[in-house]
């Protein structure tokens, strides 16, 4: 196998496929900066804005098979690490394409939020903005800015590419869109439309994904995980297949805590093995359905799929989390996203009280399972422990348990340890 480049290599590219085409299956994953299709043999070279975009595509497609237009495609890393014109007379980049008057803009290292105001006050010395449209790809955070003229956007992209928005980060990453003209259905923190200020507002609770969109980037180095899309907007979850002698809402909720704040839970009475749950926005409900599907808790294995519904109704049967300081995103969401991942062994105790010892800690969660090892550590003067169990479903269960339990008048923090031995 080659070794990793930002060059990828595709075979298998029938005429019927197109450069556009090509480009939907690798841009969730990053932007593509150009294009050499090789007609006569089937191929074709995509470079990508760099290294840890091409790698993420490769990761996804050796679990899913790449198909374009019914044709089943392969992708391995070229042995080109650049392209350059001497490649292929027909190669295309981004400096090649036609000028057009709407941009499309990534932003990477985007340690601030950067919202539409920020992206008006950057672009607008360069000619009348029409129209702002933002959104989270798995290339990062994401924009498309509408001038009046086609000169402006030539002119902003020339002076801005490449350029820091902010000392050392908010980088500028400028290409020219395919688009004709924005379609902008409301002014908000989303979009924007400075032709007609008249538009509503539409207040959505996934609209706290964007102002999420900072943490979110820090946490995941700028990429997602594996399988992650960063688009989803719909916030409940149906679990099924769930053991309902053992199960209760505290038990999912310090589960599904783990991937973003809880607003609600509902068991559902007509069907005990099923479950409603209402994340705070759609990227942390896509984080909870990608990492928790499959896992096994007392003793069944977890189905996960969004609901049609968009939101649970308050209602006696169900239990409010919204306000709970027990939700851990509340605080320092970068670092919780940086804990995401599937169950381990291995479990992380936080919060616990300076005097507290492994005995006290082993019996506090032995009846969930075997104890293989435990670590008593202090970090910043704050004691700590990693707790290794023989298996994941043992972990799981202590986890939901036991997460936001008490010992020695201490209310303690249980996540997953990514450490695979202590």
């Amino acid at each position: 196998m080659a070794e990793p480049s930002k060059v990828i290599h595709i075979r298998n590219v029938g005429h019927e496929i197109s450069e556009n085409d090509l480009l939907q299956l690798v841009q969730p994953f990053g932007v593509v900066t150009k294009l050499v299709m090789l007609r006569a043999k089937n191929q074709a070279l995509l470079q990508m804005h760099d290294l840890n975009s091409a790698v993420n595509v490769l990761q996804y497609y050796t679990s899913v098979q790449p198909s374009v237009r019914g044709r089943n495609v392969y992708i391995q890393f070229s042995s080109h690490q650049e392209l350059t014109t001497t490649d292929s007379p027909g190669w295309k980049s981004d400096q090649d394409s036609q000028p057009n008057r709407i941009l499309l803009v990534t932003i990477h290292h985007m340690l601030y939020p950067i919202t539409v105001e920020v992206l008006q006050q950057v672009f607008s010395p360069y000619g009348y903005v029409e129209k702002i449209v933002t959104f989270q790809k798995s290339a990062g955070f994401q924009a498309l800015i509408q001038y009046q003229s086609r000169q402006s956007a030539l002119q902003a992209k020339n002076s801005l590419q490449g350029r820091n928005i902010y000392d050392g980060c908010c980088q500028l990453d400028i290409q020219f869109s395919n688009l004709n003209e924005l379609q902008v259905n409301y002014n908000n923190e989303r979009s924007r439309d400075f032709t007609n200020p008249s538009l509503p507002t539409e207040q959505r609770v996934a609209f706290a994904q964007m102002s999420n969109a900072a943490a979110i980037a820090a946490a995941f180095g700028g990429g997602l995980p594996p399988g992650v899309t960063g688009t989803n907007d719909r916030c409940t979850i149906l679990v099924t297949n769930l053991n309902p002698e053992k199960v209760d809402e505290d038990k999912l909720f310090n589960l599904f805590s783990l991937y973003g704040n809880i607003v609600r839970i509902k068991l559902l009475r007509n069907k005990p093995d099923h479950a409603l749950v209402q994340m705070e926005d759609g990227f942390q409900a896509e984080l909870a359905v990608n990492f928790v599907k499959g896992a096994l808790l007392f003793g069944n294995r977890l189905e996960l799929n969004f609901s049609k519904y968009p939101s649970i109704t308050p209602a006696a049967d169900t239990r409010e989390y919204a306000g709970s300081n027990l939700n851990r995103f509340n605080n320092n969401a970068v670092k919780n996203y940086k804990y995401c991942c599937s169950p381990t062994k291995m479990i992380h105790v936080s919060a616990l009280a300076q005097d507290i010892t492994e005995e006290e800690i082993v019996a506090h969660l032995e009846e969930h399972g075997t104890i293989v090892n435990t670590k008593l550590f202090e970090v910043n003067g704050k004691k700590q422990a990693l707790v290794l169990f023989e298996s994941e479903e043992q972990a799981t269960e202590a986890l939901a348990c036991k997460h936001a339990s008490t010992i020695d008048r201490s209310t303690i923090r249980i996540s997953f340890s990514q450490l695979q031995s202590i």
